[in-house]
């Protein structure tokens, strides 16, 4: 039987991120891709406007609907999440699983050091909780920072404080984490990799720009290469290459501005993942 993905985060009808990158790019990686959104947005909300809907009123039925039809997943990521969805999600997760299912939690909620307008201050606890079993935790060091209830630093740091924040994680229940947005230089940015015993770093050149959806596009590559059998470091590694590859077909466009070029490079994620 082919593997089959459930991915559950929002939708931005425009801008690219969350569910407009992960069906392409998951896609693209040679496995079906099951969605289930749980809001629909005009636009993503780097615009000055936007609408929102809220569709946590309809997961409950979604999935009897799949119970009943015998729908099952191998493989579950999830992204940008309300509170009210998460014991929802951890229902669904339980009731279609097969065997052996990988469970991918990106705890979208944060970044350069605040939390996203919207949620509580109890919400990364909560968030913790769905990361608790997970196979993998794709958290940058803001989200780590609030999912341990942690000082977040933004520079000057050393590996000590990355591998006490990848230890913490491990112990709040995950398999693995892939911490994003590491960096002690300034010219590379990059990646550590923990599998619950060790840490191992991959850095690529930081280019001189900030960019939406990067973490949905890193995101999306690492679990498309992941659910192909590439190990953890190896999903990683192609994912944040992936990343400088998008943002590079998006440089030369200045009117570009609401995320990356994602299709442009999908031709190099594809031979990345199955040319070796």
């Amino acid at each position: 039987m082919d593997k089959r993905l459930l991915t559950i985060q929002d939708i931005s009808c425009v801008g690219q991120c969350s569910l407009t990158v992960a069906l392409p790019v998951i896609s693209a990686c040679g496995i079906e891709t099951a969605v289930l959104p749980s809001s629909v947005l005009s636009n993503h909300t780097a615009f000055k406007a936007w609408t929102f809907n809220d569709l946590t009123g309809d997961m409950e039925n979604i999935l009897n609907q799949w119970k009943k039809e015998n729908i099952t997943f191998s493989a579950f990521y999830t992204g940008y999440v309300s509170e009210a969805q998460i014991p929802i999600i951890k229902k669904i997760i339980k009731e279609t699983s097969r065997n052996d299912a990988i469970v991918v939690v990106d705890p979208v909620m944060a970044d350069n050091g605040k939390m996203y307008a919207g949620f509580a201050p109890d919400f990364p606890k909560k968030m913790s909780e769905l990361c608790n079993g997970a196979d993998v935790v794709l958290p940058n060091i803001t989200e780590a920072s609030f999912l341990l209830g942690i000082e977040y630093q933004s520079e000057n740091y050393g590996e000590d404080y990355i591998e006490n924040i990848c230890n913490g994680l491990i112990n709040l229940g995950t398999k693995n984490v892939v911490l994003t947005g590491v960096s002690f230089e300034k010219e590379k940015l990059g990646v550590a990799v923990c599998n619950g015993k060790s840490v191992e770093y991959y850095f690529t050149e930081r280019l001189p720009v900030q960019m939406h959806g990067t973490g949905d596009v890193f995101a999306s590559a690492f679990t498309g290469a992941l659910c192909n059998g590439k190990d953890l470091f190896c999903s990683a590694k192609i994912a944040a290459n992936y990343v400088v590859e998008s943002i590079k077909a998006t440089l030369d466009d200045k009117d570009h501005w609401y995320g990356v070029k994602f299709e442009k490079a999908i031709p190099y994620l594809v031979k990345q993942i199955f040319s070796v």
